[in-house]
């Protein structure tokens, strides 16, 4: 090879099936030379699938449904068929800019981000395979997308069709506008089943209940819940309260202790259930910290204590718990569960009598996706990814307020971060302003996380317009 050719420009036969090739002094030579061998044997793969694809056709047409029996496209499997109305995929519509199917249940949301990539992607290819049909006859170019529609089939992948206006130029150079449907299909890549250690249901969880001045009205209810879903059914669970005073309120504690009353509820159900223990440990901080919360409990436990760091308005119980243990696998993975968010009663039941008991609709309420506070980890888990962000909180100490046990693991831990919705964590509706010492990110997702859990969009809806039909009238 010449010092400075180029092996995409080499029409050589003789170079395209050599097997050695030199001089080769330079590594971007080597590079361009892998690239250039590995397309072509990238090319030849392409051509054996278009020798297959044929022969599956040719073999369909003398199968008992003629060409019916071959799908398309061809070797990639079948659309899923519903049993059922209830199991029938969805179909949304989108534009260029636009998508009339929003996560936020909005009619119609600016196409952005990976979305717009997607269907930018979807929208060349289609012109692409379109041109390479009708060349060198036709020659086509975009004018527009009238109308696109796509679904996620999951057993094959995500499906589109598309309504194009194309302008047609004809050898003669003579053109016209045409509309064009075209079909297209992402299919879904070569599926990895990826082995997990193997866990079991019977892992002590401990319970980690930071409890601060405002939450102190939730305890009585949350005991009430706990006593029937863990102390009466002897559910392999310890509890432990975490009181938070701030420097005031710590320096008066001998004289005014403001977890009196709860500590006197804890020794109350002490005594009704012999069995159970129910410790309590104190902290001073002037800002709310998870981190800092967890440095104080994790010294305080063997490394491999499984944790569940919950809050005063979770309800718990049996079913999420053997969750979290099957979720939570030491030195793999760690679990952040979604909980559904009750909406507030006066809004969800505007006009209507409340009932005995609330069902998991989306006209109850939703999953919080804005609340990262419930998280289910190992000690031994916790503590090495607390190590390892030890050089970043001496250059800064302040990190320590400005991320959260979730934002900790997901940047330093380098295990699983599990995230899903749990139905069977609920909170019920009450509303508590965000403190202003948290950092701004974490503001910022808690004042959203309290803004969603008022209402449904439709029903905040409904009661804006009863308000501007009173003052019409």
């Amino acid at each position: 090879m010449g010092k400075n050719s180029d092996p995409s420009k080499e029409d050589n036969v003789l170079f395209t099936n050599a097997l050695t090739v030199h001089p080769v002094s330079d590594p971007e030579q080597m590079y361009r030379l892998h690239k250039h061998f590995t397309e072509i044997e990238l090319q030849k793969t392409y051509e054996e699938i278009k020798k297959l694809q044929a022969e599956i056709k040719n073999v369909s047409v003398v199968a008992f449904e003629g060409n019916r029996s071959a799908l398309w496209p061809v070797g990639i499997n079948p659309p899923f068929e519903p049993k059922t109305r209830f199991e029938v995929l969805r179909w949304d519509y989108f534009t260029e800019d636009q998508v009339y199917s929003c996560i936020d249940g909005s009619p119609k949301c600016e196409l952005r981000g990976i979305d717009k990539l997607d269907v930018a992607d979807v929208i060349e290819t289609a012109m692409g395979e379109l041109n390479k049909k009708y060349k060198p006859v036709l020659h086509l170019k975009k004018q527009q997308l009238i109308n696109g529609y796509r679904r996620f089939d999951p057993t094959r992948g995500m499906e589109y069709t598309l309504d194009l206006q194309l302008e047609v130029v004809n050898q003669k150079g003579h053109s016209r506008s045409i509309t064009k449907r075209v079909h297209l299909v992402r299919p879904l890549s070569r599926i990895e089943i990826i082995p997990m250690p193997y866990v079991t249901e019977a892992a002590r969880v401990h319970i980690i209940l930071p409890v601060t001045l405002q939450d102190r009205e939730h305890v009585q209810q949350f005991l009430e819940v706990h006593a029937t879903n863990a102390f009466e059914t002897s559910e392999n669970a310890i509890l432990t309260f975490l009181f938070i005073y701030d420097p005031i309120e710590a320096q008066q504690v001998n004289q005014n202790d403001i977890f009196a009353s709860v500590k006197a509820q804890i020794s109350a159900y002490e005594h009704r259930y012999p069995t159970v223990k129910i410790p309590w440990i104190s902290v001073k901080s002037e800002s709310p910290s998870q981190i800092k919360f967890m440095d104080i409990i994790s010294k305080k436990h063997p490394v491999d204590t499984l944790f569940f760091f919950a809050t005063v308005k979770t309800s718990i119980n049996s079913e999420f718990l053997n969750r979290c243990r099957m979720n939570s696998i030491n030195n793999w993975q760690v679990f952040f569960p979604i909980h559904f968010q009750y909406y507030s009663p006066d809004i969800a039941y505007h006009n209507q009598p409340l009932p005995n008991t609330m069902d998991l609709v989306k006209e109850t309420g939703h999953f919080d996706r804005s609340s990262f506070t419930e998280a289910c980890f190992y000690n031994s888990d916790y503590m090495a990814t607390r190590t390892r962000m030890s050089s970043d909180v001496q250059e800064n100490e302040e990190i320590l307020e400005n991320l959260d046990i979730y934002d900790m693991f997901v940047k330093y831990s380098g295990l699983h971060v599990f995230r899903a919705v749990e139905p069977a964590l609920h909170q019920k509706y009450s509303y508590q302003p965000c403190n202003p010492r948290l950092s701004e990110d974490i503001y910022q997702r808690c004042v959203q996380s309290t803004l969603d859990s008022l209402g449904s969009r439709s029903q905040l809806a409904m009661l804006l317009f009863e308000q501007e039909q009173g003052n019409s009238t």
